[in-house]
């Protein structure tokens, strides 16, 4: 798929749907398509990962080993998510698992390359962060929750009663 065809795909994406045109076509010269079968795992919790995803078809789920648990989804996310964004920002190892739970693709960008395109043209950049930022925000809320619910029936009965004196 060429620079035009991945910019037309960018723009159908809400992650990047209000984005100016010249941002749009920045971002597109930095990325490629990438598919993944399902089970097939994006990157490892611990591992290295080099690549930001934006999902155009497909589910991907989050999973967190959880000591006495075992392999938890903690998220599941979908058309226009960003998975990996810690190739963005450059930050360590990465904190869950990411595997396809379906066909999926992706619009990928290497890591280095995007920060370099953002480094260049500090508009993108900035609009780029500020998608970020406010996707994370509304994935710690999705994840917030989704914990809440996996724990609920887990938390320990509190008797509200008191005992009559004897």
């Amino acid at each position: 798929m060429d620079t035009d065809d991945l910019r037309l795909q960018l723009g159908l994406l809400r992650f990047c749907d209000t984005l100016p045109p010249d941002a749009v076509a920045e971002m597109a010269t930095a990325a490629r398509l990438a598919d993944f079968a399902p089970g097939t795992v994006l990157f490892r919790e611990g591992g290295k990962n080099g690549d930001l995803h934006l999902i155009v078809e497909g589910r991907v789920a989050l999973e967190m080993n959880v000591p006495g648990r075992g392999k938890i989804t903690i998220l599941t996310l979908g058309t226009g998510d960003l998975v990996g964004w810690s190739a963005l920002i450059g930050s360590g190892g990465m904190t869950t698992t990411a595997v396809a739970l379906e066909a999926t693709r992706t619009i990928a960008f290497a890591g280095p390359t995007l920060l370099a395109v953002c480094q260049r043209n500090h508009s993108v950049g900035y609009q780029l962060m500020r998608r970020l930022a406010n996707s994370l925000a509304g994935r710690l809320t999705a994840t917030r929750l989704q914990l809440l619910d996996l724990f609920h029936d887990e938390a320990p009965a509190i008797n509200t009663q008191r005992e009559a004196p004897t």
